[in-house]
């Protein structure tokens, strides 16, 4: 009987997983709440964007506040076996030129967008694509791991 109900167990975790698709993780959001997450050429119905090398690829994060923020960093991170490498943004600064105007009030909804390069010498690697958004104190607004596949 056991046996059965742990069959029934990981058969419902497997046919959840499968429905459901992708999904994007909180890891730590503080101050704010991301409500939506978009990644441009990314198939929700599978369990990882594919982020072709040598492109770019668009990362957009609808977010609400729970208090006041006057500055805004983005921070990327690439989480390879556990293993956090930094993507290096050209503009980390998210109150320039990322449909974000600092400060930040807590009374509005928010529409954060990057472009993410996807370099060509990066390997052909499964990636948990780490994306934060800090304030001032460096503490995370929001924080989504997006499942990827660098190919």
């Amino acid at each position: 009987m056991k046996q059965f109900v742990f069959f029934i167990l990981i058969w419902g975790y497997l046919v959840n997983c499968t429905v459901n698709g992708l999904q994007f993780t909180d890891c730590g959001s503080k101050t704010g709440k991301f409500t939506s997450v978009y990644v441009s050429d990314c198939d929700t119905t599978k369990h990882e964007c594919i982020l072709k090398r040598d492109s770019n690829v668009t990362i957009i994060i609808d977010f609400t506040l729970a208090e006041n923020v006057n500055a805004v960093k983005t921070v990327v991170h690439g989480k390879v076996m556990g293993v956090e490498m930094p993507f290096n943004l050209q503009n980390p600064d998210a109150c320039i030129g990322s449909g974000l105007i600092c400060p930040l009030s807590k009374t509005e909804i928010y529409v954060y967008t990057a472009v993410l390069p996807v370099l060509k010498a990066y390997p052909k690697v499964n990636v948990i694509v780490k994306w934060e958004l800090k304030d001032e104190h460096d503490e995370d607004i929001v924080c989504v791991e997006i499942p990827a596949k660098i190919q």
